[in-house]
């Protein structure tokens, strides 16, 4: 194939390339515009005025003009047959005379006529007259190569009077639009006269019209915009005063309010915005005053439960170091009794913690540390527990160090809970301990293959106090404040713990937290899902055997 062939081959390559850069283009171009459109209600209702308005002034204007167009062809017509008539007659009056086409006086005659026929202000002012065998007669030698048509000549020699529009350059000028009008003239000799009559001032007349329709339409359309911009606005700015007054309520300041000017239905808009504003700014503050009184009286109440909590716990220890001396059922008393203290002492721990995080005290105490072996020893502190259930706990993590900026002491305990969580609703099965990060986050997921959540127990799992099953038999007899709390830690750290699980297939908990302190969470080395456990397990072993 030829290089020129090539060529040929390649164009259509190239102006598609082209074609949708060009597109892309327009695209990214008109991508401001089309986001203001959407966004702006008085633009779309300006916008949408003009476009009807142009719309009904076009079709306006061509219906008027095309009607006085009409009107004043038709009226010129008319006038037009009229005087051609009378010249008809003028002629035939002269011309009867004359019984032979060869006369050398017809020819003479018949320019005498046509001239005079011309001259005359009343009749066109230029003249054909033409005998049945062809000579032609005008009144205006440039006008020697013009014919009128061969459909008016048919139509006039049957005896017709017959009208045609046309462009004829007569009088040495360019073209213009002309009316010719023919009549066959009855005589011993056939003629046909032919009148050219002017349309120039109809023209001007029909052009001028256009012209002030054309101004008149874009004026009426402007005046529209500018009437439907002013009404809009009226409409408008209100809608957007709420929707401003609204956002500052969303963000706080419960104290704005929309300013009321007059007594229409605008003016009881904003009335009765106010009136909603008001009334949620009562109820946001009874809940406030509810909500501090209640972590008040949750921080008072620990904190003055410490007191007598320290008596009892004396009086308790004291019964149970010397257990041995009771018979068998105070023994027993006095073991349930330490039993409970101890719980009832981890519960007030936790309201502590709890009241902390509410009155927005709680702290954290950064250090960089390695949050594999944070996991190992967790492991480690619940392997009497994981060995009373007949659980097998496994740890998967890089055998690299996973080094984050954490709190240890928070860390470590998320990891107690979910870990002692998943041992208790792993109905003897293994639980999987994941250790990932990528370049900004490190996540721990604690997969269990227990009893799982029933569908929508993942979203309440964090609640305080709730529990999936409250007659389970727990064997750490936990406070139902331990995810709660875990949640809030992670919080603390600005990283996420999330859950999901299904029933007979187990629950998955996974904690990710930034590897730098302040710095926030975008992604999870570790999917929330029950199966994307295993691809991060795999890498870390991996990593392990590396």
């Amino acid at each position: 194939m030829t290089a020129e062939g090539d060529r040929v081959r390649e164009r259509p390559v190239w102006l598609r390339l082209v074609w949708r850069r060009t597109a892309r283009w327009a695209v990214r171009a008109a991508r401001p515009l089309i986001d203001r459109y959407r966004a702006s209600l008085q633009l779309r209702v300006v916008s949408s005025t003009l476009i009807a308005s142009t719309v009904l002034v076009l079709i306006f204007s061509f219906v008027v003009a095309g009607s006085v167009t009409s009107g004043l062809l038709a009226e010129r017509k008319e006038t037009a047959v009229e005087e051609t008539l009378n010249a008809v007659e003028r002629a035939a009056e002269q011309l009867g005379t004359y019984t032979s086409s060869s006369d050398t006086a017809l020819a003479t005659a018949m320019q005498r006529i046509v001239n005079e026929l011309a001259e005359d202000p009343v009749y066109a002012p230029v003249i054909m007259l033409r005998t049945a065998d062809g000579d032609v007669t005008r009144s205006h030698p440039s006008s020697s190569d013009v014919q009128p048509s061969a459909e008016l000549q048919e139509d006039v020699a049957s005896g017709k009077t017959a009208a045609q529009y046309g462009n004829f350059a007569l009088e040495g000028e360019g073209a213009m639009p002309y009316l010719v009008v023919g009549s066959y003239i009855d005589l011993s000799l056939d003629f046909e006269l032919y009148a050219f009559y002017p349309l120039e001032s109809q023209q001007d007349a029909i052009s001028l019209l256009r012209t002030n329709l054309a101004l008149a339409g874009v004026a009426l359309v402007l005046l529209l915009g500018v009437i439907a911009a002013l009404v809009t606005r009226l409409v408008v700015t209100p809608v957007r005063e709420a929707a401003r007054t609204s956002q500052r309520l969303a963000a706080g300041l419960l104290h704005e309010r929309m300013e009321v000017r007059g007594s229409d239905d605008l003016a009881r808009l904003a009335g009765s915005f106010n009136l909603m504003a008001e009334n949620l700014q009562s109820q946001i503050r009874r809940l406030e005053e509810m909500s501090m009184m209640q972590r008040r009286f949750t921080s008072d109440v620990s904190h003055e439960l410490r007191t007598p909590l320290a008596t009892i716990r004396m009086a308790a220890d004291l019964l149970y170091d010397n257990r041995d001396d009771f018979d068998p059922v105070t023994k027993r008393s006095t073991e349930l009794l330490q039993h409970e203290i101890d719980r009832f002492e981890d519960l007030l721990q936790e309201l502590l913690e709890i009241s902390r995080f509410d009155s927005g005290f709680a702290s954290l105490e950064v250090d960089a540390v390695d949050v594999g072996r944070i996991a190992d020893d967790v492991v480690e502190g619940l392997s009497h527990l994981a060995s009373e259930c007949g659980v097998e706990v496994t740890v998967a993590r890089p055998k690299r160090r996973v080094i984050a900026e954490v709190d240890p002491r928070r860390v470590q305990r998320i990891l107690r809970n979910l870990v002692s969580n998943a041992i208790e609703h792993a109905e003897g099965k293994p639980v999987r301990i994941t250790v990932a990060e990528s370049d900004t986050a490190v996540a721990v997921a604690v997969r269990d293959q227990g009893v799982g959540l029933k569908p929508g127990h993942a979203d309440r799992v964090f609640d305080r106090f709730w529990r999936a099953d409250p007659s389970r038999n727990r064997r750490t007899g936990g406070t139902g404040l331990g995810l709660a709390i875990s949640l809030e830690d992670a919080k603390l750290h600005s990283g996420t713990l999330q859950a999901v699980g299904e029933q007979g297939k187990g629950t998955l908990f996974v904690l990710t937290l930034p590897l730098q302190a302040g710095n926030r969470v975008i992604t999870s080395p570790i999917p929330l899902r029950l199966d994307g456990v295993r691809s991060a397990g795999k890498e870390a072993a991996r990593a392990t055997q590396d």
